[in-house]
């Protein structure tokens, strides 16, 4: 898997939509297309993808913590907005894209600094407009669940497709 370092290195829309969802993040599973910056950012990466189901794996470092030390909660909002919008771009068919219109969390317990975790995103329903998708934050070691979230994204017939 390679991260994108600029914008040239990140598909064009017209390409993008030459994929169906699934062929795109597949593509990022497999190096073949770039993962976004905002991985490499935050630490964490593209683990799995199936239809309808996405996987990250990552662990809070430091850069992410708030004045209080702990991980910042926007730390969890990204992971599960990732995995759940992505899990419903599986399912996104070719000639269309979809984006986040919203998104709820809710945080169970706080992740240690370091430990590895899964943020697991499961579609619910994706339909020619819209996408229902929920998540959770879960430790890969102890199977905690950390973190919970739903998200609707509005998907998009591009003109032309």
């Amino acid at each position: 898997m390679f991260y994108a370092t600029d914008h040239n290195e990140l598909l064009k829309t017209d390409q993008i939509l030459e994929l169906s969802g699934l062929e795109f993040m597949q593509g990022i599973l497999d190096g073949r297309l770039p993962a976004p910056p905002i991985a490499r950012t935050t630490g964490y990466r593209l683990h799995s993808v199936d239809e309808g189901r996405v996987v990250f794996r990552g662990a809070p470092a430091f850069d992410v913590t708030n004045p209080m030390g702990t991980v910042h909660g926007g730390w969890y909002g990204t992971l599960l907005d990732s995995a759940m919008a992505c899990a419903i771009m599986t399912r996104v068919p070719k000639g269309s894209i979809y984006t986040t219109l919203e998104y709820k969390i809710n945080i169970l317990r706080s992740i240690p600094l370091g430990m590895d975790i899964d943020s697991i995103g499961e579609i619910d329903h994706v339909g020619r407009s819209t996408g229902v998708a929920h998540g959770e934050i879960r430790g890969v070691a102890d199977g905690k669940l950390y973190a919970t979230g739903t998200t609707t994204c509005i998907v998009m017939q591009m003109p032309g497709t």
